[in-house]
């Protein structure tokens, strides 16, 4: 038996796929080219083209309703839609209407496409927290509106595991073992929800992933998840809206947490500069706890990466941070899928308010100055933003390091005053220049947060403490 698809009318070779999210430019519009063959046996005739809604078979727009493309007497034909506005989901249909036939009802079918969106992008970055390491139920469940660029090449509907690497396309970028939860569902659903339009999310993290393999200028750069970061947003239309960010644990156990700053502003830069954004935005989170045998060094590092991230969100024109000292783990050192679903909250409330200026809280309270009383036996830490008054859910929590000429110098005592200060007692009066660390170490204790808002501290490390007038 024959088994030949014959096929007639209008028949797509080039154009968007099912389930595509197309980035929407300034105007939030979407554009799309389109090519094909055309095979009638009524002979010379016009390909149509039109844009309908999934849900209704209603045309989107007038403009956007049949309208004939450039037809070739060789059978092929090429057009373009543009003007598409944020929304969706779309319905692409074409179809071939021959000289001699009038009635476009009546014309010789043509190739449709699925579930289409105008929207946002957003590119999944860094390591195994980024790729999805929770383990665990959660209700997070897939949505129309949300889509995937999956390991494939494929669009298709998001659901979890999102770096599930069936039929990969780029093996540089698969983890070894399944993953599982990762943010980022959450993270899209909630700014779908809120801007109204469809998010696409691009998934080019791995677990395990170092600095150098994502800075193509890095000291020892290997460059292999730059340029399939690259690759990756080319394939899936070549456009995004942002970058989302979570990585340091290789740093911070590899004891270079004094070098990531730098290192990281090269690698935005490179992205920005590769991507032809200058301003792309970059949502990056600060390293959550992590339960290992500790030593002086490891305590040290992972605590310079946190302050490394903090500081990059002030000095990164575009990079914003949010801290993850609350979240809980599914093992040592991955965040489970409940702690996935705040962190996904919270880098959608960052993006609303840094990205898309929403007036709305999501900055975490932020270390503003050090000081100390002339007698040196006590520390005042001023946070902001803070919305009501800094307090610990843990009152006998000790989360701070301080550091003076004489070397470490006891905290007796972590009290909270009111508003946005925190006061910590000294078992010894200071000698000389001292530093005040928060949050130190790979698993410190509960932080202080602003507790209206029950938002914890960005950790800090080597705040200079100020002797106030």
């Amino acid at each position: 038996m024959d088994q030949t698809n014959n096929q007639i009318g209008a028949i797509l070779t080039r154009g968007p796929s099912e389930w595509q999210i197309i980035q929407r430019d300034a105007e939030g519009r979407g554009a799309f080219d389109l090519a094909g063959r055309w095979v009638s046996a009524a002979g010379t005739g016009t390909v149509q083209v039109r844009l309908v809604y999934e849900a209704t078979g209603v045309a989107v727009s007038h403009a956007l309703d049949w309208q004939p493309v450039a037809t070739q007497a060789d059978g092929t034909w090429a057009g373009r839609m543009s003007q598409i506005p944020a929304g969706g989901l779309y319905r692409l249909e074409t179809r071939y209407l021959p000289a001699s036939q009038p009635l476009g009802e009546w014309a010789d079918r043509g190739d449709m496409r699925h579930f289409l969106g105008v929207g946002d992008l957003w590119v999944i970055t860094g390591q195994s927290n980024s790729a999805g390491y929770g383990r665990g139920p959660v209700f997070d469940p897939p949505e129309l509106g949300l889509s995937l660029f999956r390991n494939s090449g494929q669009w298709a509907l998001a659901t979890h595991p999102l770096n599930e690497s069936t039929d990969t396309l780029h093996p540089m970028n698969r983890d070894g073992a399944n993953t599982a939860h990762a943010p980022y569902l959450h993270f899209a659903r909630l700014l779908k929800q809120q801007l109204g339009y469809p998010i696409g999310l691009i998934q080019a993290s791995r677990g395990g992933s170092s600095m150098e393999e994502w800075n193509p200028h890095d000291p020892a750069p290997s460059g292999g998840l730059f340029e399939n970061m690259l690759n990756c947003v080319a394939a899936a239309g070549g456009r995004v809206r942002g970058i989302v960010w979570y990585q340091g644990e290789s740093e911070g156990g590899g004891l270079t947490g004094h070098t990531y700053q730098p290192r990281f502003a090269q690698a935005v830069e490179a992205w920005r500069a590769s991507l032809d954004h200058p301003t792309l935005p970059v949502l990056t989170v600060q390293l959550n706890r992590h339960f290992i045998a500790p030593t002086v060094e490891l305590e040290r590092s992972w605590s310079q990466v946190r302050e490394a991230q903090r500081q990059s969100a002030r000095s990164v024109p575009g990079v914003s941070v949010v801290p993850a000292f609350d979240l809980p783990l599914a093992d040592g050192i991955h965040t489970s899928p409940a702690g996935n679903m705040l962190l996904g909250e919270r880098l959608a409330r960052a993006a609303l308010g840094a990205v898309y200026g929403q007036a709305i809280d999501y900055q975490a309270p932020d270390l503003q100055s050090a000081t100390t009383a002339p007698e040196g036996q006590t520390i005042t830490l001023t946070f902001a933003p803070v919305t009501s008054r800094m307090d610990n859910i843990d009152p006998a929590a000790n989360c701070f390091r301080v550091e003076d000429a004489a070397g470490a110098v006891p905290v007796t005592a972590v009290s909270y005053p009111g508003g946005p200060n925190v006061q910590l007692s000294l078992g010894r009066p200071l000698a000389g220049g001292a530093v005040v660390h928060g949050g130190y170490g790979l698993a410190p204790a509960t932080v202080p947060m602003d507790m209206e808002r029950f938002m914890p501290m960005l950790g800090f490390y080597g705040a200079a403490v100020q002797v106030a007038a």
